[in-house]
Order: structure tokens, then C-alpha cells, then sequence
């Protein structure tokens, strides 16, 4: 990632109360991460599903407003890693808390302080050194008010710099006031990116995205987990984009799995992405979908360089 001075523009493009900052989101996996930076950002960026570990790479999302912009980062959920790919994920969560200039904490009522004790530990280490950390305390609709008072009585023990945010990102429910604070808190300065961009991530990525989100949603077991999405070609007409697009899995027996029975299975994947592609882009879309065997790819570190994991 470029560092801020590298990116900032020039100061001549802001007023002197412009203010400007990354607004970065960790937490464990399943929190509602993705859920609550789509809602800020208020386009969808990330995928969301009710399974752990969707998000894979780090993300940027970025609002403009005439004296701000805030750019911010969804990052893969923290976990325990037991494969090459998962510690790239994990490198994704660990740079987020290193130039962040509001961190966004995110917990829920049946997440775990034990989940991941030393990430947390460095949440800690950041809002003790001065670092703006906003305790977000997700999926509040699912929980009780004496619970609520619990988890705010306990998180303000355990990070008593931060600031603590109950929300519902699902509902919306305290999201505007979070925006509002996030706001506040960035410094002054000029915008890091022009003001017409919306993220760091080019049309390619998103595709790759919707259909492994569709994979994710059709899927069960360690299918969804074994498999990467590669655009081989995106022609864009003027009334409608052409698409092909590859399936990696790991094992031959997976790759029947993904195509089904008269390739029942993958026609369906295909129809549900492209809707939402079509949704994406605003245009007609033609889409292709195929099935390769890319066998052991999330262990093998060239093969995840190949996909747009940069490893060091």
C-alpha cells in the first residue's frame, strides 16, 4: 500500500478543514466486518455471507464529501492460520493496525475475548499510544438490553480508551452516528485519492468476487474454501460486457461437485452472478463460467503471487 505522503494530492485540492484518514475495520471472523463497511460506504463492496472467512484480501472502500474523505479497509477476519493463503489473510489484518487513523474494533453478543488474545493485545497497545479505536458492537437486533449493558460494561474494561459503538449494520441501527464520529476523528488534510474514486480495486477484482460469492452461498463443506475465481477476459461493449471467467478448485472429485449433474449446478452459480454483475455495472452482461483443477493453489506461493496475493 502506498504510504500516505506518496498519495496524498496536493493541498491546493482542499480547504484547510478538509479532513482525510483510513478508517480501518478488523475484528474476529463472522462479526458482521463486510456487513458494516458496505453500509458506510454505501455501495457493496464486500462479500456477505453467513459463512466465516469470505473476505480474503484487504479492501478499500472510499466516501468523499466536500471537506472529507474516508478510506476504509475491510480486512479478512482474524484467525489461527493452517495454510499459506490464511497467513496472507492474516498479514491483510495485522497491516490494518499499523496505519490506521481510526481503528473500528468490530465484536458481536457471541464473539469471544479468547478468539484471538494477541491481536487484541495489539488493539490495545495502538489506543493506549493514542490511536483513535471505536469499539463497534455489532448485531445488537440479536440480543437482549441487559446483555447489551454487559458487553459495553465489559468491553469498556478491556479497551477503556476506546470508544464503544452498539449497532445494528444489518438494520442500519446506529450507523449514521458512527459515520458521523469516524468524521470527527480523521485529522486535517488534503484527500489521499481523487475525488471521484470509489475504491482500490479494479472491475476485474468484483467480478472475481460476485461469483465466489455465489460459490460461498451454493456450496457446503470445504468447497467454497477451495476455490479461486479468475477473469480470462472482460470486453466491454456499449450496451453490454462479455465475461469469461474460471473456477479454480483443488480436487478433481471438487470440480464435479462445482458443475453438477448436466452442469446443473454450475448454470445456477452462473445465473446468480450475473444478475448481480448485471446489477453492479448497470449493463447487460454475458457471462461464461468454467471449471479448472488448480490442485493444493492455497498452499503453493506462487500459485496465490498468480492471484493476487502479494506475498512476501
Amino acid at each position: 500500500m502506498m504510504s500516505k505522503q506518496q498519495s496524498a494530492i496536493s493541498n491546493q485540492q482542499c480547504s484547510q478543514a478538509h479532513r482525510s484518514g483510513f478508517v480501518n475495520i478488523v475484528g474476529n471472523p463472522n462479526v458482521g466486518k463486510s456487513t458494516l463497511m458496505n453500509a458506510l460506504v454505501g455501495e457493496r463492496l464486500s462479500i456477505i455471507t453467513s459463512k466465516a472467512q469470505t473476505t480474503r484480501h484487504r479492501i478499500m472502500g472510499i466516501v468523499n464529501g466536500e471537506d472529507f474523505q474516508m478510506v476504509y479497509s475491510d480486512t479478512p477476519g482474524v484467525l489461527s492460520p493452517n495454510y499459506r493463503l490464511q497467513e496472507k489473510m492474516l498479514e491483510f489484518s495485522r497491516s490494518a493496525l499499523v496505519d490506521a487513523d481510526v481503528l473500528l474494533y468490530v465484536t458481536e453478543p457471541q464473539d469471544t475475548i479468547d478468539r484471538n488474545p494477541d491481536f487484541l493485545e495489539k488493539v490495545k497497545r495502538m489506543a493506549a499510544a493514542g490511536t483513535r479505536v471505536f469499539l463497534v458492537i455489532n448485531k445488537i437486533d440479536l440480543t437482549t438490553q441487559e446483555t447489551l449493558e454487559s458487553l459495553v460494561a465489559f468491553w469498556h474494561s478491556q479497551l477503556p480508551e476506546a470508544e464503544i459503538f452498539p449497532i445494528s449494520a444489518q438494520e442500519r441501527f446506529g450507523v449514521a452516528q458512527l459515520f458521523d464520529a469516524i468524521k470527527e476523528a480523521l485529522p486535517v488534510g488534503p484527500p489521499f485519492f481523487p475525488k471521484d474514486q470509489l475504491t482500490d480495486k479494479s472491475e476485474r477484482f468484483f467480478v472475481n468476487e460476485i461469483i465466489r460469492e455465489k460459490v460461498l452461498l451454493n456450496y457446503d463443506k470445504e468447497i467454497p474454501y477451495s476455490v479461486e475465481v479468475e477473469v480470462e477476459s472482460f470486453q466491454e461493449e456499449e450496451h453490454l460486457i462479455r465475461i469469461s471467467a474460471v473456477i479454480y478448485c483443488e480436487r478433481e472429485s471438487q470440480k464435479g461437485i462445482i458443475i453438477g449433474k448436466a452442469g446443473a449446478a454450475l448454470k445456477r452459480v452462473g445465473s446468480q452472478a450475473r444478475k448481480d454483475i448485471e446489477d453492479f455495472f448497470q449493463k447487460q452482461v454475458f457471462l461464461q463460467l468454467f471449471v479448472k483443477v488448480d490442485r493444493d493453489w492455497r498452499s503453493n506461493t506462487g500459485r496465490l503471487r498468480h492471484y493476487g496475493y502479494d506475498l512476501t
